[in-house]
């Protein structure tokens, strides 16, 4: 996809990293963007800041990790821009560490922000990029979706990113939509103090703050 502008993209995880960072170069090329994030005070201030250089986005506050509000998030993109072009699957946490501070809500918020966010995102957004001829999905993975270290659950939801988006690849691009996965090392963002965003509902047990190992989030 070379011809940019006009487009609409759908980014989750985009008030602040990597995610604003890729919603910016995207409205920069004439894309109308639909911002996501779970954190409504600094999503509202990205928009702001966006719309304040007569970029065209809006935003949703979402909780990528319960499917159902992922989905509401893309009915109201539709309802705004139409069918979406471009998905960047970008939202993730740090979640819980090494063997010893693992327990199951920590397992559960690791796995459905950082990868089941990722399917239910495809799940969703395909369909409308296969009506309208084509798109693409950039998924943000990590270093460590490559070379495993200290952090075992958030290692393994990143190595399910890089393999779900390597074997998408092949099944879409045959319909027009390509496919891409971003591993990037360390980054200064904000997903070292992902803690702060933690719903309710894995609150207890809660798990241990640990090492950031990129900047997902």
């Amino acid at each position: 996809m070379k011809d940019l502008a006009g487009k609409i993209a759908f980014v989750t995880g985009a008030a602040s990293g990597i995610g604003l960072g890729i919603a910016t170069a995207l409205a920069q090329a004439g894309v109308k963007v639909m911002l996501c994030d779970i954190e409504q005070t600094a999503l509202a201030l990205a928009a702001e800041g966006l719309q304040g250089t007569n970029a065209d986005v809006a935003s949703v506050r979402a909780d990528v990790s319960l499917k159902g509000e992922l989905q509401a998030a893309a009915e109201e993109t539709r309802a705004r821009y139409g069918n979406v072009h471009i998905l960047i699957n970008n939202a993730g946490v740090g979640g819980v560490g090494p063997y010893g501070t693992w327990n199951d809500a920590g397992w559960n918020w690791t796995l459905g922000v950082n990868l089941m966010a990722v399917v239910w995102g495809i799940e969703i957004f395909v369909p409308m990029m296969e009506n309208q001829g084509g798109g693409h999905i950039a998924s943000t993975a990590s270093i460590a979706g490559l070379i495993s270290s200290r952090s075992i659950p958030y290692n393994v939801s990143k190595y399910g990113v890089v393999a779900l988006s390597e074997g998408l690849r092949n099944e879409l691009g045959p319909r027009g939509i390509g496919v891409s996965v971003l591993c990037p090392g360390f980054i200064r963002t904000n997903i070292a103090n992902s803690q702060r965003n933690l719903p309710e509902r894995f609150a207890q047990p809660r798990p241990r703050p640990w090492t950031m190992h990129d900047g997902t989030g």
